[in-house]
């Protein structure tokens, strides 16, 4: 069934005005180069004053003002960055420090700043998520860095790409706060912040790379979607993150690029206590879910039918991807192993605009295998106790795959394993845990990516979850606009080679 389209009315048209009015107007002034400032229209302010060690590390690298030692390519192996080389030995890492490297407050990058960076990070309160549970040391010596870890760590330099290990001059860290104004070493020199308003960045000539193109960057923080996608469609933004799907279809398509996104919305079923605990009805859940129809209905066909937990946003998964290997009549089809009237409550939440909708519609698709279905809708952070508490039947949750270190291991730990924080399907699997551990302790590189693959596999097999659409994310870039990115990772946005005709 095709959901109904949410309108744009004039109300919301006049609404969406009045918020852009004058959030472009008080831009900086053109210096140069290829073209004007960039006017870029963001869709969440800042939440902890921009410091690298929030989610808000994010923006610094979507605005090239702050950078890691390493980067990663699009298969999610790491590139030389401010480290042009490293080495392993057992828990030891030596990275070698890029040198000619210039902080925006004109003191040099050196291994000694590469290390008080690291180490500010490894005992902030909380760390950065990318460290949770690792306890990483970093030392300096010339200009080398020695990070170690209690174990041995096969992503580290995984790690070390993650905006929020960004590494900024010693002038940034005030006490317990961390500021990047001035302070980090990307092609954009960040100037000025107006608390959850705006921010300015101007091009720094003293970057040890290539030059950026635009002059600057004028920021403004417009959570307001309808307001977003106003600004592109008026001319008032030059690039626009995460535009509604309700307002892509009322937009030029010239002007919008759909990005795949490592996130995917599942279905996931507790194996614990309830019906789904019968693996055959797990099956049948399986066999009734129409990923087709939530695609083409709630996300207006601006979404991937999923094969599997691991979607485009990777481009190695797909080729790898093994069939499932379920085992007995009631797993495979071979027997029609119905719902039996099997009553079923499913949870999720409001924060995610489209989870309500697909809830609504998996209801009515499970209703006719002849579930009995209830649903519990509540804000995020009002139900995430309770499906972790395996107090639902079902959870509906759109989830990020690939986590800080873009290596997908960690999603598939945290959520499928024995012993995972996030275990909401709350699975215990020795099958699926062996996978699990063999993935984990793989190198990096393709044996790793294949043995990821092999415990996508093993946790589709139990049917504790059922992968039904790939996320895309709509970016809208005005004409004039030449070479913004579009980053699945969304690590990059503004570039070196962005710029405005």
């Amino acid at each position: 069934m095709r959901l109904p389209s949410r309108p744009l009315h004039a109300a919301a048209l006049a609404t969406a005005g009045a918020l852009l009015t004058g959030c472009f107007a008080a831009t900086g002034q053109d210096t140069g180069g290829d073209g004007g400032r960039i006017r870029v229209a963001m869709m969440n302010p800042p939440r902890s004053g921009l410091s690298p060690l929030s989610d808000d590390a994010f923006k610094l690298s979507r605005w090239s003002t702050a950078e890691t030692l390493v980067t990663l390519d699009a298969d999610g192996d790491p590139r030389p960055a401010l480290a042009t080389s490293w080495r392993q030995a057992g828990r030891t890492w030596t990275f070698t420090v890029r040198e000619g490297v210039t902080f925006h407050d004109g003191s040099p990058l050196t291994a000694g700043a590469v290390a008080h960076s690291l180490t500010r990070a490894a005992n902030a309160s909380p760390k950065p998520r990318i460290l949770d549970g690792v306890d990483l040391r970093a030392t300096a010596s010339g200009r080398t860095v020695t990070v170690t870890t209690a174990a041995p760590d096969p992503l580290v330099p995984q790690r070390l790409s993650s905006p929020q290990l960004s590494v900024l001059s010693a002038g940034a860290y005030r006490g317990r706060t961390v500021s990047p104004v001035g302070t980090g070493t990307g092609a954009f020199r960040l100037t000025e912040v107006d608390g959850t308003s705006s921010a300015t960045l101007d091009r720094y000539d003293g970057y040890w790379g290539t030059k950026a193109k635009a002059p600057g960057i004028d920021v403004t923080f417009v959570p307001d979607g309808t307001a977003r996608a106003a600004a592109l469609r008026s001319g008032e933004a030059d690039i626009v993150e995460a535009i509604p799907v309700s307002q892509a279809a009322l937009l030029d398509p010239g002007l919008i690029t759909e990005v795949p996104m490592p996130r995917t919305n599942t279905l996931y079923l507790n194996t614990a206590d309830g019906p789904f605990k019968d693996p055959g009805l797990r099956a049948a859940a399986r066999r009734a879910v129409d990923a087709e129809a939530i695609a083409e209905g709630v996300y207006e066909g601006r979404a991937d039918v999923a094969r599997g937990l691991l979607g485009p946003a990777l481009p190695w998964a797909d080729a790898l991807r093994a069939e499932p290997k379920r085992t007995g009549p009631e797993r495979t089809g071979a027997k029609d192993a119905g719902a039996a009237g099997a009553a079923v409550t499913i949870g999720t939440f409001t924060d995610r605009a489209e989870l309500p909708e697909v809830a609504q519609t998996l209801q009515q698709q499970l209703r006719r295998a002849g579930f009995r279905v209830t649903l519990e809708i509540r804000q995020y952070a009002h139900i995430e106790a309770d499906a972790l508490a395996g107090r639902f039947d079902a959870f509906i949750l759109s989830r990020a795959t690939v986590l800080d270190s873009g290596d997908p291991a960690a999603y598939l730990y945290s959520d499928f394993a024995s012993r995972g924080s996030f275990n909401i399907a709350r699975l215990a699997d020795p099958a699926v845990d062996r996978a699990l551990d063999k993935a984990a302790a793989a190198t990096a590189g393709d044996a790793r990516r294949r043995a990821v693959m092999a415990a996508e596999a093993a946790v589709l097999a139990t049917d504790a979850a059922i992968p039904m659409v790939h996320e895309r994310v709509v970016q809208g870039d005005a004409t004039r606009v030449v070479g913004a990115a579009h980053d699945p990772r969304e690590r990059l946005l503004v570039t070196p080679a962005t710029y405005v005709r």
